[in-house]
């Protein structure tokens, strides 16, 4: 078994990546996605995917996956109906909430505030209480507890949680009313919040498992279904599916904590592009995924992503480790339009998405969209996917035609200033993570990928000052690479709540060593061999008095030898490049967090055959662009034909399977000893 299988399903196509761990050779395919039912889809790839590399199914050894299936059930409301047993006198913890509103001015006069996903009708109190040290101020009362929950089952709930004040500390009770809850409710999932967040502020603690009891239902069922159909397509491989955090965790962790992979999609790109920026010898990189609807952007540095500790979908907002991915409505399928009010060219965040899709598909889409303007201007040739798929340039054009009549401006100008506006958009989203993060972009490298990135990158560079602009090789099926070439991840929390100056450095590496021991264990339950699992430390900072902490990544020889001296002084770096200020006032440390990490795969990325420098046995046709104002001669190369050092002078158009790289006019692409496409200023 020397294989690993990627998947990634989006809403339009399912991306494969099938990988040699020995070769270090690569199968790459896609498949329409199916919403309905995503496994078909994805079977449907697997069988395609194992028959053009001659492998057997059974011969994968792991099959990674990233998977939206918790996202959308958010996003639609389409989670089970969750039942809430708290404290007594906590009934409305859900309807209180935050007082946070978000908006401008004045939003509260129009902010429709959310239905909590645990319905009052649905929330019940028991009696029993804990202290904050962990000391039993009242006995549990079981027998209230039994009725309660018979009352819950009879009303039609399909999941519980138990979230009770004060079980960050000590979980006995919340423990003794799951024992009590498989008695009575059977199969029901159960979740209970000091296994899902054991960390204080009893709102987030509660919100963050209720969301997690939301999803078990669907997200089990959809896993389960899928494990299924995978044995009986003959791969018997191990199951594994992508955190939030970028990590790994099987799919028996996924059905019990879905909490953690409600960023599953996002992630998949940014772990992709690090395995990229690795191989390609680059340490600091800013991400650009451009789909279909959307563009999703981040941050490494150090060849570590930044991450964050909220995961948000929609209106919700858990406390759940997540890469920091930023989102915009900016996508190849991006609506543009011309309001009558203000007579100004507008692009997004509304899209065609895959059905109708942009006019240039020919599926009966009539809106003209950022897709469209790059069929106009020459940047999207009218042959894709390898010349099985051809684009409607004249429909098109005409869509466009009703933006530049909108306008009084000639057709070309219309459509480079809607590919303008979206490449403004995709460059706020990364002023987002870098400048207002304490970030000099020009620091960095710019890699775009997904269906649309490359087709953006250049452009958006030259905006960010972020040089070179990668083009990774299968930029389109990034993701699945990403899930692919990551390794296995867990981590738990603890509240520790006490000024610096208070605390003993022998006691916080005593609690951080049996924190470790804890994940550590996961990880070796979960089939990985104790050799390879190391760990690492977060500790969460603050000014005393203020509402919000700072992680910092920290090892425990550091904390020895430094002292909590040490993580102090990286707390005020940090908080000074965040904020641009310190303060005088004492530190506390807030949680702790113990994360344990498998070995990563050592995954080659094979390289090119060296070539002489000159492209042109790539070259398919010369091309007529559009390009600052006017027509320009351009080349069409094919990516599968380019060697190592080849050097493509802009304009030019660089196409294959799963997407297409434009070059932009002044600027020139080198094909590195791995296959990225490496823009610069020529």
């Amino acid at each position: 078994m020397r294989y690993r299988l990627g998947v990634d399903v989006g809403g339009t196509f399912t991306d494969l990546l099938l990988f040699d761990n020995e070769t270090g050779d690569f199968w790459r395919h896609k498949t329409p996605s199916t919403p309905d039912d995503s496994s078909e889809g994805i079977l449907a790839g697997v069988t395609a995917i194992t028959a053009e590399a001659g492998v057997d199914p059974a011969a994968i050894e792991f099959f990674l996956h990233g998977t939206t299936v918790a996202t959308n059930a958010i996003l639609e409301g389409k989670g089970a109906r969750v039942g809430l047993i708290t404290t007594e006198g906590y009934r409305d913890i859900m309807q209180i909430a935050r007082s946070f509103v978000p908006g401008g001015l004045a939003a509260w006069i129009v902010w429709p505030k959310p239905q909590p996903l645990a319905a009052l009708e649905d929330t019940v109190t028991v009696k029993g209480r804990m202290d904050a040290d962990g000391n039993e101020v009242r006995p549990l009362d079981e027998d209230e507890v039994r009725a309660k929950l018979a009352a819950l089952r009879d009303s039609g709930v399909e999941a519980i949680t138990v979230s009770l004040i004060n079980a960050y500390v000590d979980g006995r009770h919340e423990r003794r009313i799951g024992e009590i809850a498989r008695d009575i409710l059977q199969e029901m999932p159960v979740s209970l919040s000091h296994e899902v967040l054991p960390e204080m502020q009893e709102y987030e603690r509660t919100l963050s498992t209720v969301a997690n009891a939301s999803v078990r239902p669907v997200v089990g069922k959809y896993v389960s279904n899928l494990r299924t159909k995978l044995q009986d397509a003959g791969v018997t491989g191990k199951l594994s599916l992508l955190r939030s955090d970028g990590g790994l965790m099987s799919s028996q962790k996924a059905e019990e904590h879905p909490v953690n992979i409600l960023m599953s999609g996002p992630a998949g790109g940014v772990t992709g592009a690090l395995w990229v920026a690795k191989n390609a010898g680059f340490k600091n990189i800013l991400t650009l995924d451009v789909g279909g609807t959307s563009t999703d952007v981040a941050l490494i540095e150090n060849l570590e992503p930044r991450r964050v500790r909220t995961t948000e979908v929609g209106h919700l907002s858990v406390r759940a480790s997540s890469l920091d991915v930023k989102t915009v409505g900016a996508g190849g399928g991006s609506i543009a339009y011309v309001p009558e009010l203000t007579g100004a060219l507008r692009v997004g965040p509304q899209s065609a998405g895959a059905v109708p899709g942009p006019v240039a598909y020919g599926k009966g889409g009539h809106q003209p969209t950022v897709t469209d303007a790059n069929v106009v201007l020459g940047y999207l040739p009218e042959d894709l996917l390898g010349g099985s798929f051809k684009l409607d340039r004249e429909g098109a054009k005409k869509s466009i035609q009703g933006i530049a009549d909108a306008l009084g401006i000639p057709l070309m100008d219309a459509a480079r200033g809607i590919i303008d506006i979206v490449n403004e958009n995709m460059f706020g989203a990364l002023r987002m993570i870098s400048v207002q993060q304490g970030y000099d972009p020009r620091h960095f490298a710019l890699m775009g990928f997904g269906g649309a990135g490359p087709l953006h990158v250049n452009a958006v560079a030259r905006l960010m000052g972020s040089w070179p602009a990668i083009s990774p090789v299968s930029p389109g099926v990034l993701c699945a690479l990403g899930d692919a070439t990551t390794r296995m991840r867990t981590e738990t929390a603890r509240s520790f709540s006490r000024l610096a100056h208070e605390t003993d450095v022998e006691e916080l590496v005593a609690i951080l060593d049996e924190m470790a021991t804890q994940t550590r264990a996961e990880l070796v339950a979960d089939g990985i061999p104790g050799g390879e699992v190391s760990s690492e430390f977060e500790i969460d900072v603050r000014y005393a008095g203020q509402a919000f902490e700072v992680p910092l990544t920290i090892d425990q020889a550091t904390l020895r030898e430094g002292g909590i001296e040490k993580i102090l002084e990286r707390f005020d770096d940090e908080h000074r490049r965040l904020f641009t200020f310190n303060m005088q006032t004492p530190h506390e440390i807030v949680n702790l967090r113990a994360v344990a990490l498998g070995q990563p795969p050592h995954l080659p990325a094979a390289e090119l055959e060296k070539g002489s420098g000159d492209p042109s046995a790539a070259k398919i046709r010369d091309h007529t662009v559009w390009m600052n104002g006017r027509e320009q001669a351009a080349v069409i190369y094919d990516r599968s034909r380019l060697k190592q050092g080849d050097t493509i002078p802009g304009p030019a158009i660089v196409t294959e399977m799963d997407s297409t790289t434009l070059i932009e006019n002044g600027c020139v692409g080198t094909v590195d000893p791995v296959g990225n496409i490496l823009i610069t200023l020529a």
